[in-house]
């Protein structure tokens, strides 16, 4: 049988091959069969495993009939799950986990090719811990999948939407438009959305409509799949483009001159608004492959900001204990206090928004203002395939800084963090990580400087020292 292994975040497969309907069942009464183990250890007290489970689905390709599976397998545990009367996005899974206090699972594989699906395991508001997936797939095969003909299906976009409404001011922003504004939803699970949040004329919506194919593009709100939004902000003459992932919990932001801003630079934007405007007061924290604008921010502040490994559910952790008031990584997900401690694509959009009406700034000013007095930033990632996954980065990691020379681009290193691969910090505050997947035979290179051509230096750099494991 297919091994079924939880990631960074979820558990994916390729349609048809690994993500199969019995693939599905057997994850889901894995799923089932932890969950009623954790009941009976805790002689079923009220907690997070303890109430009615929600099961939701993107646009993807059989993603509804996937989630329909998965409900049956719960419904015939008697674990009481309800399916999603509509596709809506993975953090309005998260949120009804921690309002209803049960599990959710979500049937996705957010940004990824069209080929690809997958399923997420949400738990009080957020990403299942890895105690929690390991356990799941422990008991992988453990028991025989069961199926209840019968499910009830329940529609929660009211209360998603009541939940975003009840953390951004959407009147107020409709008041203040005096531009169009361009939303992509890049065909996935929040299209049509901002239409019920922000009802107005200035509003412009574009791939909204259901395409499993996502339009020939990965549904992922990076610079190369966000042509489309780049056109349409200019043609229309709008002040910003907002952009979404395929599950939503994803943001990418292009200004009003169609220039893609990367997350190194929207995370600091949205750190200084925060801060400096909603009066938040306490530590940042950040994944490693982040930029160093947030940490210049903390300091100028007198906060505190830590890094942490790569992964959503590491910085949210950091939120839901209180640790934190403002979480970010560099893939697009960001959150802050006063919600559930997870990224939500549509709810940073409403943030930007909030943002440039009540500054009456557009994102270029606003970044120009950042840049100003923090400095520039110039990031760049590189993915490279390679022969094979690394099993254990620490070895790997260990052989790499053997190979290191004292300086890099005539400019001495400061510091080498191992926190998730290896990253090298340069006197200077420039940074190079290389990152390999633990799950995939791929490498991750990112570089952040104040020039385009040092970033770039930067990557050439370390490709030489990763040559030997690259796959031709």
């Amino acid at each position: 049988m297919d091994p079924i292994k939880f990631g960074t975040d979820g558990w994916r497969g390729m349609i048809a091959r690994d993500f199969t309907f019995e693939n599905v069942r057997r994850a889901a009464q894995a799923i089932a069969d932890y969950i009623k183990d954790e009941q009976i250890k805790n002689g079923r007290k009220k907690g997070p495993l303890s109430g009615p489970m929600v099961v939701g689905y993107d646009r993807r390709f059989q993603s509804d009939a996937f989630a329909r599976e998965i409900a049956q397998v719960l419904e015939a545990n008697h674990l009481n799950p309800a399916l999603m009367a509509e596709s809506l996005p993975t953090p309005a899974v998260s949120y009804l986990t921690r309002k209803l206090g049960g599990v959710g699972v979500m049937v996705t594989a957010s940004h990824n090719p069209p080929s690809y699906n997958g399923l997420k395991i949400k738990i009080d508001g957020r990403a299942a811990l890895e105690d929690v997936t390991r356990g799941v797939e422990s008991w992988v095969d453990r028991s025989t999948p069961v199926r209840a003909p019968e499910i009830k299906v329940k529609s929660y976009r009211d209360q998603y939407l009541g939940y975003l409404k009840g953390r951004v001011d959407t009147g107020k922003i409709k008041g203040k438009l005096k531009r169009p504004i361009v939303v992509d939803y890049m065909h996935g699970a929040a299209s049509g959305l901002m239409a019920d949040l922000l009802p107005s004329k200035h509003l412009v919506e574009i791939r909204a409509k259901h395409d499993p194919l996502f339009g020939g593009v990965h549904p992922e709100p990076i610079e190369q799949y966000l042509g489309a939004l780049s056109d349409a902000v200019k043609e229309h003459k709008a002040m910003i483009g907002l952009a979404l992932d395929g599950d939503a919990d994803r943001f990418g932001l292009v200004d009003e001159n169609g220039r893609y801003l990367t997350p190194c630079q929207v995370f600091p934007m949205l750190c200084l608004y925060l801060i400096e405007h909603k009066k938040f007061h306490g530590k940042i924290v950040q994944s490693v492959s982040l930029g160093y604008m947030a940490e210049r921010i903390a300091k100028d502040k007198g906060l505190p900001f830590e890094q942490l490994p790569v992964g959503f559910k590491h910085v949210a952790e950091r939120l839901a204990q209180g640790d934190a008031v403002i979480a970010g990584e560099e893939s697009g997900g960001y959150a802050w206090k006063g919600g559930i401690a997870e990224r939500d694509g549509l709810l940073t959009a409403l943030v930007f928004l909030e943002m440039c009406t009540t500054l009456g700034k557009t994102p270029s000013q606003i970044w120009k203002d950042v840049e100003t007095r923090y400095g520039a930033s110039v990031y760049k990632r590189i993915d490279y395939r390679i022969h094979r996954p690394i099993a254990d980065k620490a070895v790997w990691t260990a052989k790499l800084i053997k190979k290191l020379p004292k300086k890099i681009l005539n400019t001495p290193i400061k510091d080498l963090i191992q926190t998730d691969g290896l990253k090298i910090v340069l006197e200077d505050g420039h940074w190079l990580l290389m990152r390999p997947s633990g799950t995939e035979p791929l490498m991750r290179v990112y570089a952040e400087s104040d020039k385009a051509e040092r970033t770039q230096g930067l990557l050439d750099a370390a490709k030489k020292w990763v040559a030997p494991s690259l796959a031709h």
